[in-house]
């Protein structure tokens, strides 16, 4: 009864994978979950207090699809300031999640056999955005290998029409290098490719600086830049994003939105513009954490004989188990079995993860400790 292109993808690792530590806690099993993609935190609370009182304002009804005008102005103002690059707030729609605004770029500019460049590995929802656009995704290796406009080349045919970038990176926590950057600007400008560059995670970098491809030269014409507030102000449950586009892809993404979701919350619109106005204090302390449980689940990963390599960006440990003798999957299961440890296989983003699985170090310090004295106990 269902459609081909919905039979054509699988669910969503990282949610099947929450939704199976929830069961075995509600079980009464003593779970660490490692496989949450959310900050652990608490959304800050002028951020709260924003949506308290747009609910006595009685800001509870529809806003215009694209987006309250303040907000929209604001994101343009810090596209402009953060990322450098000339944007004005009729180039920006506000959306319920940062997913949501990926899916509305695929619909608007994909026809049936379409080609899209994957970075393996990637974030799970990229590929099915792909395929539910009728497209079809070309991989392209990037873990421990450089971005090389030959590797690009290699991978492109005459149907490709987009490359996709998620820089920090969820699963593997890299940041693309400038000489990267240049090399897929340079290959998207001499094959006249869009480039969709989610950024959700730019602020949470620990080793380098982001650099958003939009600001290079002749990429903001073909770029998309997504982004939103889920990671960076811990509002995930808020499910408030947005996009920055060229006018054309800007008029399709509005049809596909008014058509489907209508308008991102409003109370959530009200309290994104108050998390972009005041102090970014709550994002650096954020920062900071993450920082301290990466050196640690770093550490501790690499004592234990687990290949780990030092995250750049994001909240992600992607994790080499082979000297183990176990693939991802049977590594996973193992965990969960023996150690009641809830992880990602790294299969789930790409098959360059086959031999990895993907620790989420959202969690608290206490948690991450323990979990990695189970692991070591248990190897």
């Amino acid at each position: 009864m269902l459609s081909k292109r919905v039979n054509g993808i699988a669910e969503s690792a990282t949610i099947k994978m929450g939704l199976l530590a929830k069961q075995l806690q509600d079980e009464g099993k003593e779970v660490m979950n490692f496989s949450l993609g959310e900050p652990d935190f608490k959304t800050p609370e002028h951020i709260c207090e924003a949506a308290k009182k747009a609910l006595d304002l009685g800001y509870t009804h529809y806003t215009s699809s694209a987006g309250i005008t303040e907000l929209r102005e604001e994101i343009a103002k810090k596209i402009q300031a953060e990322n450098k690059v000339d944007v004005n707030a009729e180039e920006v729609i506000v959306t319920p999640g940062g997913k949501q605004a990926i899916y509305e770029v695929m619909m608007s500019v994909l026809d049936e056999g379409d080609e899209v460049l994957l970075l393996d590995p990637c974030w799970v929802s990229f590929e099915a955005a792909v395929k539910l656009a009728g497209g079809k995704p070309s991989w392209v290796k990037k873990l421990e290998e450089e971005v090389k406009y030959e590797a690009l080349e290699s991978a492109a045919s005459e149907n490709t029409k987009m490359i996709v970038i998620n820089s920090p990176n969820n699963p593997a926590g890299y940041v693309l290098s400038d000489r990267e950057l240049n090399e897929i600007a340079e290959f998207a400008t001499e094959h006249n490719l869009l480039v969709l560059s989610d950024e959700i995670y730019e602020k949470i970098i620990y080793e380098r600086r982001h650099v958003s491809i939009a600001s290079l030269d002749d990429m903001q014409e073909r770029t998309i830049i997504v982004n939103g507030f889920s990671k960076t102000y811990a509002m995930t449950g808020w499910r408030i994003g947005y996009a920055v586009a060229p006018p054309v892809i800007m008029n399709g993404m509005l049809k596909i939105q008014q058509h489907s979701v209508s308008c991102a919350p409003s109370i959530s619109q009200y309290s994104a513009l108050t998390a972009l106005r005041g102090s970014q204090e709550c994002v650096d302390k954020m920062v900071k954490e993450f920082k301290r449980r990466k050196d640690v689940i770093v550490k501790r990963l690499n004592g234990i004989g687990l290949r780990c390599v030092n995250p750049e960006g994001a909240f992600y440990a992607f994790v080499n188990t082979s000297n183990h003798g176990n693939n991802d999957i049977e590594f996973t299961e193992r965990l969960l079995k023996e150690a009641y440890i809830v992880v990602t296989p790294g299969s789930a983003f790409g098959s360059a993860g086959k031999d990895y699985v993907r620790f989420s170090f959202a969690a608290s310090m206490e948690n991450i400790v323990e979990g990695m004295e189970r692991i070591e106990k248990m190897l």
